[in-house]
């Protein structure tokens, strides 16, 4: 059954308009009938900086890191591998969030944005040598330490300089989220982190107590990514909270994953209510004196962007099916391909129109599995040239690009107030060659 079908079998209307609740936060009509985010109308947009390209609501994004701060204070840090560049570092920034990184990439980023090295936290389950002096030499805030290998590297550089860094400990409870199997890093088979069941995280908290290269403040658990059910962190919560509370450390954190809604019969909890019922749960848990710190990548930015294309083939196949085949693909977002994930689409400058047409949506790629939305849902007599869009891109799209087929990644446009401004150009075809040695 497609999507299309199963809305239907839900009473749910797929041909009608896309609603304005996957869109970003200031999505308005004008008096063509078109949309405008920030006071920017998308077609101008693409007309001015080509496609693909994604649109940022930017005032979308504060409210959400504003959002962020309010649930759960100032050490909440945003998981900067949901998006991340110059100026959404230095946006994160400016709204009182931390910033969360686990690259040396990401770090770089932070660090020419000007994120002071307190607010950073920097995790990665294989962080090399070089990564881990890198941190050290900036003064990252904290370090989220996930073997005892990287124990060993923290002390071996610990030799050389006598630099002390703070740590967070990760553990895996043993609860596994109720996601796509890629994206679940909670179970005890993981390659994250120390599990508790099994006595790991009590020895790595020996080792850590005992080691004159580490200060540990506190513990991590993270259970996953597009988790829609509020409950399974609080199942995580319980299996930690016995372990945490013997330890006497000031911080707890929980890790991110709060899903989004991708399509029309989605449902999520918002930043507030997960926020709200986190704290519930460790005062009934007696988890009273702790800091509670939380990692929001998707849930800030995911809802904050479309992404726009331009058709440029469509072809129908009688008694099969219709596409519709755009200028971009796997560049600007693989998650249909490996996860299996869901979008829903639209046409910007009909956006108020029913939806009676249906057409697979594909990329430009040579892979028959280079598919944005299998079953989409369309305004009815689109042509090549016309643009279509599609909502809930602003995590994991961008970030996860690729150069396949030697295609360069799109531009990424900032909004709001009426403004428009680049923030990560689109790259040329010279930019596809900058590595190479003749």
């Amino acid at each position: 059954m497609s999507e299309v079908e199963a809305m239907a079998a839900r009473n749910i209307d797929p041909t009608a308009p896309v609603p304005f609740s996957l869109l970003p936060d200031s999505s308005e009509v004008d008096e063509k009938g078109e949309l405008t985010i920030g006071g920017c109308n998308i077609a101008e947009i693409a007309a001015e900086y080509g496609t693909p390209v994604f649109v940022y609501d930017e005032q979308h994004l504060r409210s959400r890191c504003r959002e962020a701060v309010a649930s759960f204070g100032s050490e909440v840090a945003y998981a900067g591998k949901a998006f991340l560049c110059i100026a959404m570092a230095k946006l994160v920034s400016e709204e009182g969030m931390c910033l969360d990184v686990a690259s040396a990439g990401e770090l770089y980023t932070a660090i020419r944005a000007g994120v002071p090295g307190e607010r950073i936290v920097f995790h990665g389950n294989n962080k090399s040598l070089k990564e881990l002096q890198m941190a050290r030499e900036y003064g990252v805030g904290r370090i989220v330490v996930d073997s005892a290998d990287e124990i060993d590297r923290l002390e071996n550089l610990h030799r050389e300089d006598g630099r002390v860094v703070r740590v967070l400990l990760r553990v895996t409870p043993g609860v596994r989220a109720e996601t796509h199997e890629f994206i679940s890093t909670g179970q005890e088979d993981s390659k994250f982190g120390f599990g508790i069941n099994s006595g790991a995280a009590t020895a790595a908290v020996s080792r850590a107590n005992s080691s004159n290269a580490i200060d540990l403040v506190g513990i991590h658990s993270h259970i996953g990514s597009q988790v829609f059910r509020i409950e399974s962190f609080d199942k995580a919560l319980v299996v930690v909270s016995d372990f945490f509370k013997e330890l006497d450390l000031p911080e707890l954190s929980i890790g991110g994953g709060l899903g989004v809604a991708y399509v029309e019969d989605d449902s999520a909890a918002s930043i507030s209510e997960w926020g709200a019922q986190t704290k519930d749960t460790c005062a009934r848990l007696g988890i009273t004196d702790a800091r509670i710190l939380a990692e929001p990548g998707r849930s800030i930015a995911a809802q904050a962007a479309i992404t726009v294309y331009t058709i440029g083939t469509l072809k129908s196949l009688p008694g099969i099916r219709n596409y519709a085949a755009v200028d971009g693909g796997f560049v600007d977002n693989i998650r249909p391909v490996l996860y299996g994930s869901e979008y829903t689409s639209f046409a910007p400058q009909r956006v108020l129109e029913p939806r009676p047409d249906r057409a697979r949506i594909v990329g430009s790629h040579c892979e028959s599995g280079d598919i944005i939305i299998r079953d989409a849902s369309l305004p009815q007599g689109l042509n090549v040239g016309d643009l279509i869009a599609t909502p809930v891109t602003g995590a994991y799209g961008h970030g996860m690009g690729s150069n396949y087929n030697r295609m360069g990644r799109p531009p990424v446009v900032f909004v709001s107030n009426g403004e428009a401004r680049l923030v990560v150009r689109g790259e040329m075809l010279d930019d596809l060659l900058r590595l190479d040695i003749e």
